[in-house]
């Protein structure tokens, strides 16, 4: 349908097409230098060593969790209100996810006590998710982490340009995870990048990329190599030449487009604390510099989410819901005892949560529209 107000909307210009037309013009479309540049281009960015550009966000939570050496029998700790993704990426190395609860219906992000009271003998690793581009209590997570020899891998797909205590959301554990899915702060329509600084990981990241091969075709192609051997049982989750021509483009934009979401999230919180008092925002205190990636809102108790959505709707405005906790779809039941117990807060607050329109191309005149569809819906 045609939404007076989307819940999300990507510009690509100018710079973007000339990209992509360069690329086109020069005769190697595949993984090569302009992707080269574009992994040197996003670790300076976030202050990372190496960056690894894949095909998407799920293979570099795989190549994350097979460069830590994640095998059946492993455990790794994670939230439950996350994409499902994040826990798929663990199965695929046979490891066990292991889901802790959110941290409160302010701060929606992995709780450290709710991790430490998970750990066992078994435990391995520790994947956080930075809901909405907003830090999880690294500084914490890091503690835990180090008293019990675990590795962290950040599942930064939300958090890309954000921060804490002035270190990039992303390179706080052993492996960070970004994504570049059509409807994130800077997009390539699909694609993802590993960032790390470890020289050992970073090593077997580049090598399971690419089918275990000790060269790549670019390299060949330039003379630097004849030949190549197989080391590892690898994976194709190679990025192309033409997503990364966007991406560095893309890149260029974000930190005005991130300034423009945090402006506009701002309002947003005015104007809801104006008009819509009962309406739960979460988030509110600080921690870090957010990317601002989406705008989620809870619901007053016993609204019906399916119908104040469908009021929504009527009005020509998107919403949506992040996420239906992993832990409810059928095939990750069996991974959770008493969910009542140990995820609790996930349970209320995907109940009661709500994501309403927020990109860096919206105007004011939208947001007004989208406050007061909500003040009329939640009126019934």
């Amino acid at each position: 349908m045609e939404w007076r107000v989307p819940l999300a909307d990507v510009k690509l210009g100018i710079e973007e097409e000339n990209a992509v037309l360069e690329v086109l013009r020069s005769g190697w479309l595949t993984m090569g230098q302009v992707s080269q540049a574009f992994e040197q281009q996003l670790a300076d960015f976030v202050g990372a060593k190496h960056a690894i550009a894949v095909n998407n966000a799920t293979a570099a939570l795989h190549l994350a969790c097979l460069a830590m050496g994640l095998r059946p029998g492993d455990e790794v700790i994670l939230p439950s209100l996350t994409f499902v993704a994040t826990a798929n990426a663990i199965r695929y190395t046979g490891a066990t996810p292991v889901f802790a609860d959110i941290e409160s219906e302010d701060w929606l992000c992995l709780c450290p006590h709710a991790v430490r009271e998970r750990i066992t003998e078994k435990t391995k690793a520790i994947m956080v998710m930075h809901y909405a581009g907003f830090a999880c209590d690294m500084p914490e997570i890091m503690r835990i982490a180090n008293e019990h020899g675990l590795a962290v891998i950040e599942d930064a797909a939300h958090a890309i340009g954000a921060s804490l205590q002035g270190k990039a959301l992303g390179t706080w554990g052993d492996v960070g995870c970004y994504s570049f899915f059509g409807n994130k702060n800077m997009t390539t329509a699909e694609g993802g990048m590993l960032v790390t600084n470890d020289d050992v990981l970073a090593e077997k990241a580049r090598l399971l990329r690419s089918h275990g091969m000790t060269t790549l075709t670019w390299d060949r192609h330039q003379g630097h190599a004849s030949s190549y051997d197989v080391v590892g049982l690898g994976y194709n989750y190679r990025i192309d030449e033409i997503r990364s021509a966007i991406g560095r483009e893309q890149l260029k934009k974000l930190p005005a487009g991130n300034a423009r979401r945090a402006h506009l999230v701002n309002r947003y919180r005015e104007l809801f604390g104006r008009h819509c008092p009962q309406l739960g925002l979460p988030f509110e205190e600080d921690r870090g510099a957010s990317s601002q990636h989406i705008f989620p809102v809870l619901l007053p108790s016993g609204l019906n989410k399916a119908a104040f959505r469908e009021s929504m709707k009527s009005k020509g405005i998107q919403t949506s819901f992040h996420y239906p906790p992993v832990h409810e779809f059928k095939i990750y039941r069996e991974f959770v005892g008493n969910p009542e117990e140990t995820l609790y807060m996930t349970g209320l607050v995907a109940s009661r949560q709500v994501t309403l329109p927020l990109f860096p191309g919206m105007t004011e005149a939208q947001q007004d529209l989208v406050v007061a569809a909500v003040s009329e819906a939640l009126a019934g």
